[in-house]
């Protein structure tokens, strides 16, 4: 077991406080790694690099700052399997699907270097003959970025991309379960050529670290992935300092499964494959499947079959397509609201329990007939729990899927262009999946509606997202 540190300042650095915190295996239970326990302390030394830093890194040619990204993805690209690896470990996802995550990095860092080029502003037309405005974007300075653990390298990566190519630095806490990904992330840009300071990883407790980047006026943003929760106490605390925010918070994504499918066997099996993805722990994963009547039974017996098949076990095991939950009260969780859902009328068609055995693993599960009431229905699951139910009308899917506090992702399925242009223009959520699993893209921004969350990651959308806008007037010119 090895010991990691910090990046601050472009060295590696331990935390002040002396403390450790051991990475854990959640498919074992054992300790893979220890890296620093810090506090605010720590993230003021990073602020004071990313502060000292800031200034040079703004000034370099959008050009020059691209180039930097685009030597670190190459350099993603050709250690995507030794990384990939090291956060199966640490966050107990399938390897092939860690893979994934590491071979789509380099899609964001490519995609907002390019987009930054052409942060070129405009002319505005003045009343006035002797008078010129004009508008530009510059970078926005500094900022922070707190992100989950069940995609360690792609939420940090989307955010901290567009930062980057925008001309800010960055501050980045990453979770505790999941802190070697961001290290090795970090690394690279180093690699890559990346100034000292422009990028920093500090890792230790999310509170003081969260509050001392809120209080500190060098940081003019935090983007935060993570509970609805902790991003009400996030507004709360910016209220104070007038801190820009970007918050990606929680889901309870829609399934709406029409009869005019043309395979639904097939469909049941790809759902399958969607809603386990990370042993169910996705925001954007399809959680709520309401399925038309007439194919309603039809439907339900193919998930069951292909629930059955799946195979639960660690992630380095080839054979796995089900990893563990992320750690033990996560696995507590999940299964009390499958408890509760049971005891309000559901029925456990598969699953239903926890698995014994070292790690922190949970059957995957179908639910059928739970009441509308039943917190399956009401409650992010973030686990391999999939609640069915059956519904008559277009009018009555809409109404059940959008009855709902998040509004994150939603999933149609239908052969009628007219059902699909009619049911996405009437979803209450920021992406939509029309006969689609997978809504997520480095060219497309990333964001929900309602209480999930504030502001767009990826796209044109994101990279706007670190620039402030700036009009200058120019008058006296005849």
């Amino acid at each position: 077991m090895t010991r990691e540190l910090q990046i601050v300042g472009g060295a590696e650095v331990g935390s002040h406080t002396g403390r450790w915190w051991s990475v854990v295996d959640p498919a074992t239970g054992e300790a893979v790694g220890e890296v620093p326990w810090g506090d605010a302390g720590d993230a003021a030394l990073a602020l004071d690099a990313a502060a000292a830093a800031w200034p040079a890194w703004a000034r370099r040619t959008a050009y020059e700052r691209g180039a930097v990204l685009e030597r670190a993805a190459d350099i993603l690209r050709d250690r995507v399997e030794a990384y990939a690896r090291r956060t199966t470990e640490e966050s107990g996802k399938p390897l092939a699907q860690s893979r994934g995550e590491w071979a789509g990095a380099p899609n964001y860092l490519r995609f907002a270097a390019e987009e930054a080029r052409r942060l070129g502003g405009r002319w505005v037309p003045a009343r006035a003959p002797g008078r010129r405005i004009d508008v530009t974007w510059q970078p926005l300075g500094v900022v922070g970025v707190i992100t989950a653990w069940n995609f360690p390298v792609y939420n940090i990566n989307r955010a901290v991309s567009s930062a980057l190519a925008a001309g800010c630095c960055a501050v980045v806490r990453p979770s505790e379960y999941t802190p070697r990904s961001a290290l090795d992330y970090t690394r690279a840009l180093i690699d890559a050529g990346l100034p000292p300071g422009v990028l920093n990883v500090i890792t230790g407790e999310a509170h003081p670290i969260g509050q001392a980047l809120l209080d500190d006026p060098r940081c003019r943003k935090l983007a935060f992935t993570g509970s609805t929760r902790v991003g009400r106490l996030l507004m709360e605390g910016a209220a104070r300092t007038v801190t820009r925010l970007a918050l990606e918070l929680g889901g309870n994504a829609p399934v709406l499964v029409f009869p005019d499918v043309a395979d639904v066997d097939g469909l049941a099996r790809a759902a399958v494959t969607a809603r386990h993805r990370n042993c169910g722990q996705v925001c954007i994963a399809p959680q709520r499947f309401y399925v038309h009547s007439s194919i309603y039974e039809r439907f339900v017996a193919a998930m069951a079959a292909a629930i059955r098949d799946e195979v639960v076990g660690p992630g380095l095991d080839p054979r796995t397509t089900v990893g563990p939950l992320i750690r033990r009260e996560q696995r507590e969780r999940v299964d009390d609201i499958v408890r509760r859902s049971l005891a309000a009328g559901a029925t456990a068609v598969v699953g239903g329990r926890p698995i014994d055995g070292p790690g922190f693993f949970y059957a995957p599960t179908l639910l059928r007939d739970a009441p509308a009431d039943a917190p399956i229905w009401r409650e992010e699951v973030f686990g391999p729990v999939t609640p069915v139910q059956a519904f008559e009308t277009a009018e009555e899917a809409l109404a059940l899927a959008n009855a709902t506090e998040y509004g994150l992702a939603a999933y149609l399925w239908t052969s009628d262009l007219r059902t699909a242009m009619r049911v996405s223009e009437r979803l209450e959520f920021g992406m939509i999946g029309v006969n689609d699993w997978y809504p997520v893209t480095a060219e497309a921004p990333f964001g929900g509606f309602k209480q999930s969350g504030l502001g767009r990651e990826s796209g044109l959308e994101g990279v706007h997202e670190y620039v402030e806008v700036k009009t200058r007037y120019f008058g006296g010119l005849e």
